[in-house]
């Protein structure tokens, strides 16, 4: 049987029980017998649209309500960014809970000044190196490294004098916000 069928029953028994409704009310409501509403619920019978709409009227939704939600799809179609000789291209869909990116930094002689906002911030190195200053500290993080930092520490990031680096980000949603759109509080 087709997975989206067999969703069927078991959705419309958490529409029933969400009106506060009985197996002997809905199905008295309906014109149908309990029996009849009990083994659609189980799957035993199979869901005709005679019997369905009946019920949905009853329980005052549609019957599209039944089934599952059309796969949502999964490719990221967001436009890559620049900014500050930076190009930024989005990993995941704008509404995911975190946010992952692929940026390519310019070569810098030096850090730019260090800021902070709320937050955590993984980042992987995929070429080149990466000066990540955390509280007046500088680190060089090297390709095939990682490192993780509370953003709320004063930080900063920029690819070392000696080439250009290519990072993976993720970020929570605020995150983004700041190093993808808008610069950090000073720290």
């Amino acid at each position: 049987m087709d997975a989206a069928l067999e969703q069927i029953g078991p959705r419309l028994r958490a529409a029933r029980r969400s009106s506060g409704l009985t197996l002997d009310e809905l199905a008295e409501r309906a014109g149908m017998s309990p029996s009849t509403l009990s083994r659609l619920e189980s799957g035993k019978r199979q869901a005709a649209l005679e019997l369905l709409l009946p019920l949905t009227r009853e329980l005052g939704i549609r019957i599209d309500d039944l089934l599952p939600p059309a796969p949502a799809d999964p490719r990221v179609h967001r436009r890559v960014q620049r900014r500050d000789g930076m190009v930024i291209a989005p990993l995941t869909l704008e509404q995911a809970p975190v946010r992952a990116f692929k940026i390519v930094h310019p070569p810098r002689v030096e850090a730019p000044p260090s800021g902070v906002h709320d937050g955590y911030e993984w980042l992987y190195v995929l070429s080149g190196r990466v000066r990540l200053v955390l509280d007046d500290r500088e680190h060089v993080v090297e390709q095939g490294e990682a490192a993780e930092f509370d953003t709320r520490t004063p930080h900063s990031m920029s690819a070392t004098a000696d080439g250009p680096a290519e990072v993976l980000s993720i970020f929570s949603p605020a995150g983004e916000r700041i190093h993808t759109h808008g610069e950090v509080e000073p720290a």
